[in-house]
């Protein structure tokens, strides 16, 4: 597989820098791969990766605003946690947060236009999958296909995390790189289903705190969460070919999130692997991409896949 340098180039109306890198055949089907909240790109298993080459896919990785080596936010951080409990009481916040998802899938069409893209398949883990929500209400001409994986529609209502794995993602992180690694890893165990791996967390959480450890992008990721409220009515609307994946031992955003997603996209396949919490374990890795070929491929007919 031939990959291309991490590049850093500015990226859309604002010119904001973001850290993408390709993979693959240029010529082959494009799929822009969206990560999650706080989550580098190299979270993207390369293995992965690899298998989605594979598949007959020219695979596109990015670095979300205020994470990885793309741009940081600048001025004072967002109560983030106070914003959140608001808008869970249905109020509205937008006005109050430096940007919203909205802006962060503009981010994502962004690197596809710097790349000369006009359409691509588009696949989002966890907050990911809220971003390619948006994409898909907001430009659905510019997708082949959507995978929403291990996310939710933004009601409050729905894909409620378990207090442990909530407190675990949104405790501050400790001071010391050794007390920091441990604490990555920790989480990570909280948050993964019974196909975890600790040596592999251990490995990915040295690699990620040394590209790159920036605690203060959380705040303002999920400020932009909290701002952007129920998409629910708005994907009653796509027309995308639309796949969402789960796992069942999902403790961060639990299944009825995954549930509601795919009953408010009209037509959407639900694919729910057992074994699966909210991570991507290295076993369950043909499953994963099967399902993402499937899709964008068609090698089934929408509406067939469904596991409830």
């Amino acid at each position: 597989m031939t990959s291309s340098t991490p590049t850093l180039e500015p990226i859309g109306q604002d010119g904001r820098e973001i850290c993408f890198q390709t993979h693959g055949d240029p010529g082959a089907e494009p799929l822009l791969l969206v990560m999650g909240f706080t989550a580098q790109m190299i979270s993207w298993p390369l293995g992965m990766i690899e298998a989605l080459v594979d598949r007959g896919f020219f695979v596109i990785a990015y670095d979300n605003r205020d994470a990885g080596l793309s741009a940081k936010t600048q001025g004072d951080m967002p109560d983030a946690a106070t914003l959140l409990a608001r808008a869970r009481e249905g109020e509205d916040v937008s006005g109050e947060v430096p940007y919203t998802l909205v802006d962060m899938a503009a981010d994502g069409f962004g690197v596809l236009d710097h790349l000369g893209i006009t359409t691509a398949h588009v696949v989002g883990a966890s907050m990911g999958g809220m971003i390619v929500q948006e994409m898909a209400i907001n430009h659905p001409e510019r997708l082949r296909s959507v995978t929403s994986i291990m996310s939710t529609t933004g009601n409050p209502e729905v894909g409620e995390a378990d207090p442990e794995a909530m407190t675990a993602l949104l405790t501050p992180p400790p001071a010391e790189r050794e007390a920091i690694i441990e604490n990555m890893v920790k989480v990570n165990q909280i948050i993964g289903g019974s196909l975890w791996n600790e040596e592999l967390a251990r490995a990915r959480s040295i690699e990620a705190y040394e590209r790159s450890f920036y605690p203060t992008g959380a705040a303002f990721q999920l400020a932009a969460i909290a701002a952007s409220g129920d998409r629910t009515e708005e994907l009653g609307s796509t027309s995308v070919p639309f796949l969402v994946l789960h796992g069942r031992q999902d403790a961060l955003i639990k299944m009825s999130g995954a549930l509601a997603t795919a009953d408010a996209v009209p037509g959407a396949d639900l694919v729910v692997l057992d074994a699966m919490g909210h991570d991507l374990p290295e076993p369950l890795w043909p499953q994963i991409t099967d399902a993402i070929a499937g899709i964008a491929h068609r090698t089934y007919p929408q509406g067939s896949g469904l596991k409830r």
